[in-house]
């Protein structure tokens, strides 16, 4: 039995990703090691840029005390007075270096800090955008039966950059308002304690502030993020069905989806935009409110003394100390506004990576799995019985295929042939039974020794965007343009590449687009010879070219299967007429098996439908027809 505890359905993928606690922290610690250096550099010159900003407004306020009023002592915190100098211009002018300095150095590490934390960042978002490209690499089948190709990229693209944009920038801003924060209060501390709680009552106000806009924001975020990803894959489904919407004249149907899907996403990120429009003024207000609750307590205080609780005295510089500092917090708690919006919605895309990560893959290896080392090719499916989610689909399939040995799988749409061949790729586990090779159950063998020894050509074969020459050779990246073109011949593919504009080098368009579905076909046909594998599986590969291309294609299978184990999917009996077995597969069932000639003679299932295909339709009996209306009927219902 597989043992499968949770259907991959879009409900498990978004309750992983709602599951994910604390995903900037999460993310931080998996990825990015090997830059950590770059971080802490980062982290380090953030805080020195910080601390000597606050250096010119304290030299100031020194020197409006002692050299402009000359009523207190020159005295710098931190400083002993020895390194201080002793006569008024020498003040001065030790004053004007210390301040050029600070804001010099303050330059520089504001360099450094944008330097190693984009660095850091840039790393890290390619660590991410890789470790998610592999994971979704090897993701069952039934996560992309699910997800939308449009999702996927979404993830990729930006998911990943919204991170990297508040790594880059936010993140440092951050980590500078906290040091900021931190100094300014020890400095006005030190200056005057009582003006301080004055000035630095904005804090928990802003915080408070912060919690409510986080608490809101957080689901917004969320929902805007799931909105680029539906519209993503409304726009890459109908760029991949352009032409279908062309012929079909729906081109307003389909601009009436893509305004609708839009305007969601406007709805959602206009939602985001006005709670932004109230937090990033409201924390405006607040740092005004403390500047002029400063200016108000300190003028009272040097005019009349100190004002009602306050005791003690206040100078003018050290006035100036606290309206400078306190206008400097002015920009950067304005900035955090921003901040804390580019650090939603970073969190709500790295809930989504770190979701998609944490999905279970249950088609793995086993830790003892085996090698498929130069196989026979004998197949035996043993009472195999699979089905998706609740659908049955195959039930005891049951035969052998010996080396060499061609397989014709024949019956009505829907019968399940393809999941047959699913089942031998390990694209899906079987529930009951087992399938082996040479006699290995093939969960026992590692998935990349099984699926080197199998080559598959389908319907609608993909091709890479590049040269007929790389897509041959795509899978054997070794294989010399000998090799490559004696494939070619093989799979009569040779003379039209020869025709092409540049030959074997001719760019094909992506999906092969400058080709004809024949052509596609049997380039694909060919890239599988060059592979040379034991197994042969043809997937309805002629069902979609004219009769003379099907000629072409069908002798280069028959010249290719004739040493290996082969399977053969067709609706067009004529493509299997003449293997040495064919089996009849209806609702999941083997129904019948045999020659061509022997099921003609049993008069079954088979010979109905190739009376179908003969033209003979007069001579087909009700209760045929009759089935064949139910299970048509069954599909669109399906």
């Amino acid at each position: 039995m597989s043992d499968q505890p949770e259907q991959i359905d879009m409900e498990l993928i978004k309750e992983r990703r709602e599951n994910v606690d604390h995903p900037l922290f999460k993310l931080f610690m998996q990825y990015g090691h090997g830059s950590r250096r770059w971080f802490l550099a980062g982290l380090g010159a953030s805080t020195g840029a910080r601390f000597l900003s606050l250096v010119p407004p304290i030299l100031l306020g020194a020197a409006i005390d002692a050299i402009f009023h000359q009523d207190q002592p020159f005295n710098v915190p931190l400083l002993p007075e020895a390194w201080l100098p002793e006569a008024t211009i020498s003040q001065f002018w030790f004053v004007v270096l210390a301040m050029g300095i600070a804001l010099i150095g303050t330059a520089f590490l504001n360099f450094v800090r944008m330097s190693t934390l984009n660095l850091f960042s840039h790393r890290v978002k390619h660590e991410v955008r890789v470790a998610t490209y592999r994971q979704m690499q090897r993701l069952d089948m039934a996560f992309f039966n699910e997800v939308q190709t449009g999702e996927l990229l979404s993830i990729l693209s930006n998911d990943t950059n919204r991170l990297e944009q508040f790594l880059d920038d936010m993140m440092g801003q951050l980590l500078q308002l906290s040091v900021l924060i931190f100094g300014t209060a020890l400095v006005l501390f030190w200056f005057n304690w009582q003006l301080a709680f004055v000035t630095l009552m904005l804090i928990p106000a802003g915080l408070l502030f912060t919690w409510w806009f986080m608490r809101l924001a957080e689901d917004r975020y969320s929902d805007v993020r799931e909105s680029v990803g539906d519209i993503n894959s409304r726009l890459e489904n109908n760029l991949n069905g352009i032409q279908v919407i062309k012929a079909s004249n729906t081109e307003e149907y389909e601009d009436n989806r893509v305004e609708e899907q839009s305007y969601e996403y406007f709805r959602l990120s206009w939602l985001t935009l006005r709670l932004n429009f109230v937090y990033r003024p409201g924390l405006e207000a607040l740092t005004s409110i403390a500047f002029i609750a400063t200016f108000i307590v300190g003028g009272i205080w040097l005019i009349q003394g100190p004002p009602g609780p306050f005791t003690g005295t206040l100078s003018v510089g050290e006035l100036v100390i606290f309206l400078l500092l306190t206008q400097q917090l002015v920009t950067p708690l304005a900035q955090i506004g921003n901040a804390i919006d580019r650090y939603e919605d970073a969190k709500a895309s790295t809930k989504r990576i770190l979701g998609l990560m944490d999905l279970p893959v249950y088609i793995t290896d086993r830790p003892d799995a085996a090698e498929l080392v130069d196989p026979d090719g004998r197949v035996n499916y043993e009472n195999v019985t699979f089905g998706y989610e609740d659908h049955s689909v195959l039930t005891d399939i049951d035969f052998v295929a010996e080396p060499g040995e061609t397989i014709g799988l024949v019956g009505p749409t829907g019968a399940g042939k393809t999941t047959i061949v699913k089942l031998l790729l390990r694209l899906y586990d079987v529930d009951e039974g087992a399938i082996r090779i040479d006699g290995h159950d093939i969960r026992d063998l590692t998935l990349e020794s099984l699926r080197d020894a199998m080559g598959y050509v389908g319907q609608e074969n993909f091709l890479f965007d590049g040269s007929v020459r790389d897509n041959i050779r795509y899978g054997q990246f070794d294989a010399t343009d000998e090799e490559i073109v004696v494939a070619a011949k093989q799979a009569e593919a040779h003379d039209f590449i020869t025709q092409l504009p540049e030959g074997y080098d001719t760019d094909i368009g992506e999906r092969g687009s400058k080709l004809s579905g024949g052509q596609r076909q049997r380039v694909a046909i060919a890239r599988t010879i060059l592979q040379s594998p034991q197994i042969m599986i043809f997937d309805e590969a002629t069902s979609a070219v004219d009769t003379e291309t099907e000629m072409l294609i069908q002798r280069s299978i028959d010249e290719l299967a004739a040493d290996r184990t082969t399977f053969v999917i067709a609706h067009r009996l004529s493509t299997v007429r003449d293997a040495d077995r064919i089996l009849v597969i209806e609702a999941g069932r083997i129904v019948e098996q045999g020659t061509h000639d022997a099921l003609i003679e049993e008069d079954g299932l088979y010979a109905n439908l190739w009376r179908v295909q003969a033209g003979e339709l007069d001579q087909l009996p009700d209760d045929f027809v009759e089935q064949a209306a139910e299970r048509v009927a069954q599909q669109s219902f399906d």
